[in-house]
Order: C-alpha cells, then structure tokens, then sequence
C-alpha cells in the first residue's frame, strides 16, 4: 500500500505535496519521494523513512517547477531499499518520465520476464518499473503511450506520471485503490485520500473513476476513458476497514462512519453479549467501539493508549527490547480495566501476534474477562492489489479453527463480523468491493502467483499449538 500526490500549476508545487505527503503518511512509511518539472527538466527527491526524515527545506528548495508529484512506499512488491522508492524517474524514447503507483500488478513478474528477453534492463525490483519499459516501446504522444502500456497489465494501480510538460493519473478499471481529484485556484490536485486534500484548503471535486485517465497540460484538464469499467467493481474493503484515515472520504463515504457502521453492525450480531465496557484497540478501533456502544449500551472507555512517537528506527537488538520496543506502541490504562469485563474491539487479525500481545498486557493489569470482537471476517488468503497481508499459510484464519484462535489469543469470547454485515456496513452491498482476502474469490486473475492455499477443515485443532506461533 501506498500514497500518491500531485500537484499542477502552482508556484509552491514540491511544498504543497510535501505537506500532502504527510497527511498519507500512514499509507506508507518506508521511503518518500517528489519530482517536479522544470524547463524542460525532472528534478528529483527521494530517500529512505519518514517524510520528516525524507525532506527539510533544505532538499525541498532545490524542486523547483509548478508541477510536482510525490509517493510514499508501503512495499508489496520489491524490497525496501532506495533503488525501489519512488517517483522512479526515467528517460527513454518519450523524453523524462516520473511514476508513482499505488497498487499491485498481478502479471508483473510474467512481463517483466517477456520483456527482459527482449532486451530490457531492469533498474529497480518494484513492479512499477513494468510500466515503464512497456512505455518506452509504446508509440505516439505518452498519454496514447500510457493506454497501450495499461492495457498490457493487470491488477491494480492508481498511477500518477510526470513528465516536463504534462501530468497524467490513471485509475484501473476495477477501482481497486482511490484516487481523488481537487482543485486549489486554478491548480488542480491529486491525491489517494480526501485527507490530504483538506490539509491544503484544496476543494474536493471527484473521484478518478475506475478506467479513466486524465491529462493536466497548460492549466486544463482532459479526461479520456480508454478502459471500459469492470462490471462489478472491486474497491478494496479493507481501505475502509482499517487502511484509510477516518477523517477521509472514499468511495463516496466517510471512513470514520463506515467504522462506526462496523461496530454497530457487530454490536447487532453479538446481541446479548454482557460486559462492564468497551474497549477499543487504537486507533482505527476507535470509531467501530463508539459504534459497539451505540447499538449494546455498554459504556465506552479508553483502555488502550497508543504512543504516535515511537519511531520506527528504534533499535531493538535483543528480543526483550524488541517486546518493550512493541509496549511502547500501545499500552493498558490500569485503572480503568482492573477487574472488569470487557468487550475489546479490533479491525482484524492477520497472523495473531500483535492481537496475543495486547490480550496478555489486558490481562496482566487485571482485566477479569475479555470478548474479543473484530469488524471483519476472518482473513484467509493474501491480497494480491496493494495490501502486504502474509503469505496464506502465516495467516492464522485460514489454517485454524475459531476456537484455536480463541485458545491462542486467551480470551473468553472471539467473535468476528460476518462478510454480509461488513459489506452493508461499508456500503454498495458484495456487487462493490473486493473482499478476496476474506472469501479467496479474487476478481481479476493473479498469474504471477500460486493459487490461494487451502483452508484447514472447519472445527479440526492443530495438535501442536506452536505451529500458531
């Protein structure tokens, strides 16, 4: 998962997309990135961390130019070096070209392989480099260079391109990843989340829809819709689930309502359930546990606090730093969870860990009973789109039981959000989302992979519970 911003035709360009960046970084924290144009030329930026750490006045006032974009890296495909941080910047027959992709080509590996035996030397290992070098064989003007090079690729992408003279953004046909547009004046602006918008007073005109692909030259804007929508789109549910801000709109709704539908949807599935108070697992549990309360009548409570100061370079040379380094992330208050029953209130669980650990330090500070409940089905197969869910076998769903899950994570109680109550709560119904990681039905195909492992058998316990480790 990934960030994407772009700005054309405004005299502080790399600054506004600077700050833009910010407001996406928790789509991606591993490296940054802006490019601008300027007479003639692309001027780049990028480096290793955080935005902070990535840019100071210092390295933005060399991006000089009236149109910049800019990306921040959650790697899904490629490792997390410099080679692979983007904007990745080119220059071929086109002239230069910059790109940044939100998303996760399915068919990567494939064609990069049909195009290395075609002589193409590969400078990074992202898959966006793909697109690239199928543009660099493409002819005619590049938005005609971009069409021909998408239709070539499958899976999802939210792209941005930069070149000298024009900006391009497109949006796959699936929708799989949002792409927003804006307007700041006469600038127009770009963004993965209505976040990031906000954060610049740029008004909120639309979002790219999926198939379309637009073109910013001289102050105006050209759409072109060369790639016939889906006919059942796949917005990606876990973007509302956990992924997006709350503050952001996406897919036409509000995030935090979504979350708060989810724990409403959740309450009224888990009727009955008694407890002294709600507690949710900060922060994209926050909404759906006021959602909890809402609909059960359980007082919410703030029994977790989580630490955004922890960095993310914190050495941790021994495991007992490591697990201190993880306490300092999220804590327990004490004295608001001795001795009582409580309903905790999560997104998900992947592989367990990070769930079995927060139970155990609910436990340590005297909680007496804990139901754990969780705004979505059980994850049981990886996303191939753009989110780094584990391989299906390190996925705890899908090769367990609910009650080893149960077990495992030592509560009283687990209950998870059925894929109907999730899919209504975030609205548009099984027809609008890609729910694959919850249902292993994936909308597109996905070659450059093995197929979905197998689930285990419903109701059969592994005999050594290491293995869920």
């Amino acid at each position: 998962m990934c960030g994407i911003f772009a700005v054309c035709d405004h005299p502080d360009a790399a600054s506004l997309t600077n700050l833009g960046l910010f407001a996406l970084q928790h789509r991606g924290q591993e490296s940054a990135g802006i490019v601008t144009a300027y007479k003639g030329e692309l001027l780049a930026h990028t480096g290793m961390g955080l935005v902070s750490e990535v840019f100071d006045r210092k390295r933005l006032e060399p991006l000089i130019g009236r149109c910049a974009i800019g990306h921040v890296r959650y790697s899904t495909t490629g490792a997390s070096h410099l080679k692979n941080a983007q904007p990745l910047v080119f220059k071929a027959i086109h002239g230069a070209l910059a790109i940044a992709h939100n998303g996760n080509l399915t068919n990567a590996m494939e064609t990069k392989a049909r195009l290395e035996k075609r002589g193409a030397i590969f400078q990074s290992s992202t898959d966006s480099e793909v697109i690239v070098h199928l543009l660099a064989r493409a002819a005619g003007p590049i938005e005609d260079a971009v069409i021909e090079s998408l239709r070539q690729v499958e899976g999802a992408y939210s792209l941005l391109f930069l070149t000298p003279e024009k900006m391009i953004a497109a949006r796959d046909p699936y929708g799989f990843r949002p792409l927003i547009l804006g307007r700041l004046g006469k600038a127009h602006v770009l963004a993965s989340e209505t976040s990031a918008l906000n954060l610049i007073k740029a008004e909120v005109v639309r979002e790219i829809e999926p198939g379309e692909v637009v073109v910013v030259e001289g102050g105006r804007l050209k759409s072109l819709k060369p790639f016939k929508p889906a006919a059942r789109p796949a917005r990606c549910v876990f973007e509302q689930v956990y992924f997006a801000r709350p503050d952001s709109t996406i897919f036409g709704r509000n995030v935090q309502a979504v979350r708060r539908e989810l724990g409403r949807a959740l309450a009224r599935e888990m009727a009955g359930v008694s407890a002294d108070i709600v507690v949710p697992v900060p922060d994209s549990g926050v909404a759906a546990a006021l959602g909890f309360s809402d609909v059960s009548r359980i007082p919410f409570e703030m029994g977790l606090v989580r630490s955004h100061y922890v960095s993310r370079t914190f050495i941790k040379p021994t495991q007992e730093l490591r697990e201190l380094a993880a306490s300092l992330k999220l804590a327990p208050v004490p004295e608001t969870l001795r001795g009582k029953r409580i309903v905790l209130i999560d997104d998900s669980i992947v592989r367990g860990t990070t769930s079995q650990r927060v139970v155990r330090s609910l436990r340590a500070c005297g909680v007496r009973e804990i139901v754990f409940g969780i705004t979505s089905p059980p994850i049981v197969s990886p996303c191939y789109y753009g989110i780094d869910t584990p391989r299906a076998s390190e996925l705890i769903a899908n090769r367990h039981s609910l009650e080893d899950i149960r077990r495992f994570l030592d509560v009283d109680k687990l209950h998870y959000l059925s894929l109907d109550g999730m899919l209504q709560a975030a609205g548009g119904g099984p027809d609008g989302y890609c729910a694959a990681c919850f249902t292993r039905v994936y909308p597109t195909p996905i070659p450059d992979y093995q197929a979905p492992e197998p689930a285990k058998a419903a109701g059969k316990s592994e005999p050594d519970r290491r293995s869920l480790l």
